[in-house]
């Protein structure tokens, strides 16, 4: 191969730099917002009005529902009227103006204001940003689009680990002006960095009438449709994984879990909303490792598939609830139980990310026509909206007039933790009869 064919495109670091800062952005402020509802809220006089565990979980999981719903919107508007760079420009703006809202006002009214506008923002231009990375690439590199997506994950993960680690400090030591004030100014960072790459993209400009006649043809209704009944199993994967927001954080705010850490002679106390920052660490070793080595491995073996990943996956998260129901039996008994369960449960469950999400980011964007990237990829982000309108409904239902849960403690976790393991049984014979078919256009 050439060297032009072994190079990254140009406009891929500003990408990735605008990826990083953007996740730090979302994941800062998702890290301490359970904290904030249960512990930071107040009225309009000023006073503490905090939320019960059950409906700030309800809150938390609204709100996420939203942000992984709206990419729809945000995929049709980018292949049907702006296109990529300018949905993403545009709606940058207003996800910097929802940080500023929850900056400026800790009550219920700028808790609403801030999630409704960080909702349009990050959820309008996550599949625009997305398929945005596969159009830098054509027939010519397109065999380094899986590496790219690698970095592409990377980023995100990369700036979801100091995200994690940081603002939960803030918000202890300072208060949540400062801690979602600090997101916000990465968001605005994140905007800039993507402005100053603009000559450097390969820009896809919408194409509504090409859009319309590739929607009318028969197979790609059949992509289409196969896509969107993949994600509808992929729900149940995240109506799990996105309670490490809510209820594993509510978990850990037990005084019966212990939250120090020793670790080479050093001891350490962890926050209850940092546990979540080794899920990027593990992710940043995971990518690499499954890539070069895991994989590689067992193709030689065996064939692996991608729907064979994602299936495989979907079990090793049952593992990972299933140990989080057995924790939380534990406190419910009175025992006392370290934090290091919970970090094995999130190690556990960052293997299964690992194999079903970066499988279907990039299966997502080869299965699609060129003029339909964005929507594709606003399907593989409906399946998280999905998943927290499953955990959002359960949360609504069982909770009580005085604000407690019908389901609790560890009822709760084996509720979910059944719910997964009867969607990964049945995701078996559809695993077996998916047909991959690479649709990939220069």
């Amino acid at each position: 191969m050439s060297n032009n064919q072994n190079k990254m495109p140009k406009g891929i670091p500003y990408i990735v730099g605008n990826e990083a800062a953007e996740r730090f952005s979302f994941y800062g402020m998702k890290a301490i917002l359970t904290v904030f509802m249960t512990e930071h809220l107040v009225n309009s006089s000023g006073e503490l009005a905090v939320m019960s565990n059950t409906e700030a979980q309800f809150w938390y999981h609204t709100f996420v529902t939203a942000v992984y719903f709206l990419p729809l919107a945000g995929a049709l508007l980018t292949d049907l009227f702006w296109g990529k760079y300018r949905t993403i420009i545009i709606l940058s703006v207003v996800y910097c103006l929802g940080h500023l809202a929850l900056a400026m006002d800790e009550t219920r009214i700028g808790l609403l204001l801030g999630l409704t506008m960080i909702s349009i923002g990050s959820g309008g231009i996550k599949p625009a940003v997305s398929a945005h990375v596969g159009d830098q690439f054509n027939k010519s590199n397109g065999h380094l689009l899986e590496k790219v997506f690698g970095y592409f994950y990377f980023s995100i993960n990369f700036g979801s680990f100091f995200s994690f680690m940081i603002t939960p400090l803030l918000l202890q030591n300072y208060g949540p002006q400062i801690a979602f004030g600090v997101p916000g100014g990465l968001m605005i960072l994140a905007t800039i960095i993507f402005w100053v790459g603009r000559k450097e993209y390969t820009s896809v400009p919408a194409n509504g009438q090409e859009f319309l006649k590739e929607l009318k043809s028969p197979l790609m209704r059949g992509v289409l449709l196969k896509m969107l009944v993949m994600n509808l199993f992929l729900a149940f994967f995240w109506s799990l994984y996105d309670q490490n927001g809510s209820s594993w954080v509510n978990q850990a705010r037990s005084p019966l879990m212990s939250k120090e850490i020793s670790f080479l002679g050093w001891k350490f106390e962890l926050l209850p909303s940092q546990v979540g920052a080794i899920n990027p660490i593990l992710v940043m070793v995971f990518i690499p490792l499954f890539t070069y080595v895991v994989y590689p491995f067992f193709t030689k073996r065996l064939k692996v598939t991608q729907m064979g990943k994602v299936s495989v996956g979907f079990f090793i998260a049952c593992v990972s609830f299933f140990l989080m129901t057995w924790v939380q039996y534990q406190l419910d008994a009175g025992i006392s139980m370290s934090i290091g369960w919970q970090l094995l449960a999130f190690t556990i469950i960052t293997i299964a990310e690992v194999m079903i999400y970066q499988t279907c980011l990039e299966l997502s964007y080869t299965q699609a026509p060129k003029t339909m990237k964005s929507l594709v990829m606003s399907f593989l982000m409906l399946s998280i909206a999905f998943g927290n309108i499953i955990t959002t409904g359960v949360n609504y239902f069982i909770l009580k007039e005085d604000g407690t849960s019908k389901l609790e403690g560890g009822e709760y976790f084996l509720f979910f933790s059944c719910l997964m393991l009867v969607s990964a049984l049945l995701f078996i014979p559809y695993a077996k009869h998916y047909k991959e078919e690479v649709i990939l256009q220069e």
